[in-house]
């Protein structure tokens, strides 16, 4: 997939020979994609690498710049067809009772694991495959479209926690947990959120002190993703004041001075257990990122931002995809619901809405700089899938009235998770603050005693 033209890039057209030349932007990184064949345990594995022979500025007399492609690569549609064959025939029955289950589905995941879906975007030696931001982004469309909890899965095990863990984890840590978890038996819960610091994240004041072998942590945690489950925990924690002086060390389950509370549900159906850390003391082995590592775990926050985006968009097309089966077959007032005009109309919205998000989403990916997209991309994909994906999942819901309504389709759970992630990873109003920073060049302190006009957004 070639796709990294921006909007506020230029495109300068020259002599009559029509070449064009790209002027403040980088080059488009090229992508490995996978190669899949057949089902299940025999959906094998091949990353071939594409050219990486385009240079950092493209002169008119050497050639002229590709035309944009906006279609997945050949290798990228079977790719896609093989995780689809799979998850219709592994995970499409079961899929509506594992999503008002509150159980984690175990069987599910090592299942997940055994297809090569899991660690898709890590390195080998790391135990992953290898492959592209692109290939994990399609991987978890294709299984939310079939099963949208079993996408959970595919999210835990490409995107967010676990990446940081691999990207900056010590020899020693990859070994003691990234097989676990990319084995899908075990669970790896991020700590970032706190009673009192939300969008805010650098207020946390979960702290870490060092005592002899051991970090001494005290503070509470709240809302982490399959913190009921989870074996490990990430945990963002205070080892000094400001900005710099954040970090994050890892703690295990058992570990003594961790309490896990009981259990409260979302509206989503999904749990979280608040966490509480009482001179809590853990290995100084554990130690992630110490003291300024928090900008570091931010920048790999991106990639958790792709997984969250995908995942809305996928629930919100698997709403329309029911939805325009609904209309094909349901009948009133003499003839399908599809030949109405109105509902004509309203399905002509939403495939815009769908259709729009799933570039930006792309693009995002397509242009990650080593695995990592820019702050801008993301933020622009998220809030245009976030917003798509419930406004879809909404209306399809209205489309099939009673029926979307209840439990009996899947059309009511996708709403409700789509609303969700329109908050989790970053609300949409934090996502708007960070596209104004972006187009004015400079940072908007949310906090009115640390207004700085003149400072520059970073990237």
């Amino acid at each position: 997939m070639i796709f990294n033209f921006r909007a506020d890039e230029r495109l300068t057209r020259t002599d009559a020979a029509g070449a064009r030349q790209r002027r403040a932007s980088r080059p488009c990184p090229r992508h490995s994609c996978s190669s899949w064949s057949g089902e299940g345990k025999e959906v094998a594995k091949t990353y071939r690498p594409m050219p990486t022979d385009v240079p950092g500025s493209i002169s008119i007399a050497r050639k002229e710049w590709p035309e944009m492609n906006f279609d997945l690569s050949e290798e990228q549609k079977l790719f896609a067809e093989s995780v689809r064959r799979f998850a219709t025939k592994h995970l499409e029955s079961g899929a509506l009772e594992r999503a008002h289950s509150s159980e984690f589905p175990w069987e599910v995941a090592q299942l997940i694991a055994e297809n090569g879906l899991l660690g898709i975007t890590l390195k080998a030696e790391d135990g992953g495959l290898g492959g592209t931001l692109m290939d994990a982004v399609i991987a978890i469309e294709q299984v939310a479209l079939v099963c949208p909890k079993s996408a959970d899965i595919v999210q835990a095990g490409n995107f967010g926690p676990i990446r940081t863990l691999a990207e900056y984890a010590s020899a020693d840590q990859k070994a003691r947990w990234l097989p676990d978890l990319l084995a899908g038996k075990m669970l790896l819960s991020l700590g970032m959120s706190e009673p009192d610091a939300g969008s805010a994240a650098t207020e946390l004041q979960t702290s870490a002190r060092l005592d002899g072998d051991h970090y001494v942590v005290n503070g509470s945690k709240v809302f982490g993703t399959h913190s009921p489950d989870a074996g490990i925990f990430l945990i963002y924690c205070r080892f000094g004041p400001g900005v710099g002086g954040i970090g994050s060390i890892i703690v295990e389950r058992d570990t003594p001075g961790l309490v896990i509370g009981k259990p409260t549900a979302f509206m989503s159906g999904e749990h979280w257990c608040q966490l509480y850390f009482d001179n809590c003391r853990v290995p100084k082995e554990n130690l992630l990122l110490g003291p300024g590592g928090f900008k570091k775990q931010i920048s790999a926050f991106n990639v958790e931002r792709i997984g969250n985006t995908a995942r809305s968009l996928a629930v919100g097309r698997y709403a329309f995809n029911r939805a325009r089966e609904y209309a094909e077959q349901r009948r009133q007032f003499g003839r399908p619901l599809c030949e109405f005009q109105g509902l004509q109309w309203k399905f002509a919205e939403m495939s815009l809405k769908l259709e729009a998000a799933q570039l930006l989403l792309y693009r995002a990916a397509a242009n990650a700089d080593l695995g990592l997209p820019t702050a801008y991309d993301t933020a622009l994909a998220k809030l245009a899938c976030n917003e798509a994906g419930f406004q879809v999942a909404n209306d399809a819901l209205q489309i099939m009235g009673g029926m979307g309504y209840s439990q009996e389709t899947l059309v009511e759970y996708c709403l409700r998770r789509a609303r969700g992630w329109m908050i989790a990873g970053g609300s949409v109003e934090m996502l708007k603050n960070r596209i104004a920073e972006h187009i004015f060049d400079r940072r908007f302190s949310q906090r009115p005693d640390a207004a700085s006009p003149g400072k520059t957004a970073g990237q």
